[in-house]
């Protein structure tokens, strides 16, 4: 019996306006009820995962930043952290802006973004589709690098880097690469996601790279679940469509791979689902859990 579910949100569990569908939140809930530890494994910060916790109905645990932090939903607490150091991030941020290329910062509490473009521009949409308590924090920043200089509180999770041309984009992480005590996600393909710009969808296409501390990877968090809940790897199901579920979906006890997911996850998953789109997670859940 599956007694751990780690699912990723963008391109996995949400279709690609951002949303969940009523089907997925029923089966969701119904794995609930039967006992099952549904954890949602994302990129994201802490808020915008927890809005998205509460309207599925999960009280246990989720996993952000790729794995930087695991949060107990009921203590309202971060219980496993893993951050990206303070003067690594000011490294890179002073590489993006010298050679003019996007990038983001990640905090535990929101996105700081010097502008609204590719992936935060699609987390910007979405926002205007919820209610203000339930949007992802963004925040513009003018001069990004005294901003983090300064920051005391704020734990950074990861750094985004991003960019429409591929020769540029390498380049860039190229340079990153040389820093140390990180680690880049070796991301090749280009990140599709659609907008709705009034009555028209438009595509936001772009290169994008995820950068975090060492080690930093969502199945780490999840051994540190296994051990707090005495589950052991063949009791738990990944799933998920990118790079960084890699790990989580080649040594869970089933890891399946979203339709369409990049080539690297096809390849180590033991099961592929539908799209999305098409509730391909709540058609394993139906299938390996109900």
């Amino acid at each position: 019996m599956y007694k751990l579910i780690a699912v990723d949100l963008d391109g996995t569990m949400l279709n690609h306006y951002g949303e969940i569908s009523e089907k997925t939140k029923e089966i969701v809930q119904k794995c609930i009820e039967k006992g099952v530890q549904i954890v949602l494994a994302s990129g994201r910060p802490t808020d915008s995962i927890k809005t998205i916790t509460e309207e599925l109905g999960i009280k246990g645990y989720f996993i952000a930043g790729n794995g930087a932090l695991v949060y107990d939903i009921q203590k309202n607490e971060i219980i496993y952290e893993n951050y990206i150091k303070k003067e690594k991030v000011l490294e890179i941020i002073k590489i993006c802006e010298e050679n003019s290329i996007a990038y983001n910062v990640y905090t535990d509490k929101m996105i700081l973004t010097t502008n609204l473009k590719f992936n935060v521009l699609y987390y910007y949409k979405e926002n205007l589709k919820k209610e203000e308590s339930k949007r992802t924090n963004i925040s513009i920043v003018e001069n990004m690098y005294e901003y983090v200089k300064n920051i005391e509180k704020e734990k950074i999770l990861k750094i985004t880097i991003c960019d429409e041309n591929d020769s540029i984009f390498h380049s860039i992480i190229k340079k990153v690469r040389e820093i140390n005590g990180i680690d880049v996600l070796d991301i090749s393909h280009m990140s599709k996601k659609m907008i709705q710009q009034g009555t028209e969808e438009v595509p936001v296409e772009y290169f994008y790279t995820e950068i975090s501390a060492s080690d930093v990877n969502k199945w780490n968090a999840i051994k540190f679940l296994m051990e707090k809940l005495e589950i052991k790897e063949e009791e738990i199901i990944a799933i998920g469509d990118n790079i960084n579920d890699k790990k989580m979906i080649e040594n869970a006890g089933l890891g399946v791979a979203m339709k369409g997911s990049t080539p690297e996850i096809i390849e180590v998953a033991k099961e592929i689902t539908d799209t999305n789109d098409n509730d391909g997670v709540a058609k394993i859940l139906e299938r390996y859990v109900l």
